[in-house]
């Protein structure tokens, strides 16, 4: 089985410094650290309400990143800019809301499938490989491939907030929308809502490559330290995959 990615959203970590719109703490170190202690490349969500990651934290995370830099971003013409601009080395479109508190589920794909077309061949054609946030869905996938995007990202979200026979039947969903995604030679990335705690399973889906994971990280980070928190997710994840 082949090893599993780790990308480190730092977004919350850059929340606390917005929350009083100080200097600290410091981005390039939370990068250097993550990397060091098991991070296999840097995520930053740029959202059109600038609530954390701010547009020159994308530039500096080009600079400092050591690994792949992931740019999650609404597929809207400022954003796509940005993202020229930066050169990340990958993007991940995700839907936004305003009055959301974090990502709610996974992009239109139907409704919004010419603007995604576009917005997948600019980028594209600028060497970014693009990804889409989307839901555990078999039609869904048929729609993305036929977009033109090389990676899809699973939400994971729903599987997260379920427990017992529930969380079975979505894990299952899980399973069978990577194993149909990689029939059809799609990348196979997935995230949101994980922890130690239930990444398991998830990171025992053979077929996806790469794990995005933030919030739990850096929450644990308050008690344990970023790179405790860091390894212990890489650890959580790498179990499955040694058995």
């Amino acid at each position: 089985m082949q090893a599993l990615r780790l990308g480190v959203n730092l977004d919350h970590f850059i929340a606390v410094r917005e929350a009083r719109h100080t200097p600290y703490p410091d981005l390039a170190e939370a990068i250097r650290v993550s990397e060091r202690c098991g991070a296999d490349g840097i995520t930053l969500h740029l959202r059109e309400d600038r609530r954390h990651v701010q547009p020159r934290d994308m530039y500096l995370a080009r600079r400092v990143t050591g690994g792949s830099l992931n740019m999650e971003m609404a597929p809207a013409q400022e954003m796509v800019a940005t993202a020229l601009d930066v050169g990340p080395d990958f993007c991940c479109l995700v839907p936004e809301r305003r009055e959301e508190l974090t990502t709610e589920g996974g992009l239109d794909i139907v409704a919004h499938r010419e603007r995604l077309r576009e917005v997948i061949q600019h980028l594209t054609d600028a060497g970014i490989q693009v990804s889409l946030f989307i839901e555990p869905d078999r039609k869904v996938i048929d729609v993305v491939r036929g977009l033109g995007a090389p990676l899809i990202e699973l939400h994971t979200g729903r599987y997260c907030n379920l427990e017992g026979t529930q969380a079975d039947i979505e894990l299952e969903r899980l399973r069978t929308a990577a194993r149909h995604a990689a029939d059809i030679g799609l990348g196979v990335n997935a995230g949101h809502g994980l922890h130690t705690g239930n990444v398991g399973p998830v990171a025992a889906i053979p077929e996806i490559a790469e794990l995005n994971i933030g919030h739990a990280i850096i929450a644990r980070s308050l008690i344990a330290g970023l790179c405790q928190a860091v390894g212990e997710m890489r650890a959580a994840m790498d179990a499955p995959r040694q058995s």
